[in-house]
């Protein structure tokens, strides 16, 4: 199993929603992980509402700092595109996915941001 972790600010939304799609479609292939590096404390309303439409209870998640995840080596470390860099989390691979930050968008946008994060988990995936 590869150990991926998943970046964003507040983790309380892009990396939850690739965490989410990571357990769903990367099983038997990956170990995710999501954190942030200025925590909000909850999940989004949103990610929540987004993620039922598609059968999976993103409330069993819960928002974690970048100290509370295991202190071990990564696969990869992909940030959301939000400007976090994390040099001090050990990792064979950085990368970061470009994706904008869809809490302000109205559904039918949030959406397509759900849609493009999973597809680049589905990619990933292939890759390991």
């Amino acid at each position: 199993m590869k150990r991926v972790l998943f970046v964003c600010i507040e983790n309380s939304c892009r990396s939850q929603i690739a965490e989410a799609f990571a357990h769903l479609y990367g099983k038997d292939k990956i170990e995710p992980f999501s954190a942030g590096s200025k925590l909000s404390g909850e999940i989004n309303p949103k990610a929540i509402e987004s993620m039922k439409e598609i059968g999976y209870d993103l409330t069993r998640h819960s928002s974690k700092s970048l100290t509370e995840i295991p202190e071990e080596q990564y696969e990869y470390v992909i940030t959301m595109g939000c400007g976090d860099i994390c040099p001090f989390v050990l990792a064979k691979c950085h990368d970061d996915w470009g994706i904008p930050d869809p809490k302000e968008l109205p559904m039918d946008e949030f959406r397509k941001i759900r849609a493009l994060i999973e597809g680049k988990v589905k990619g990933l995936i292939a890759q390991v």
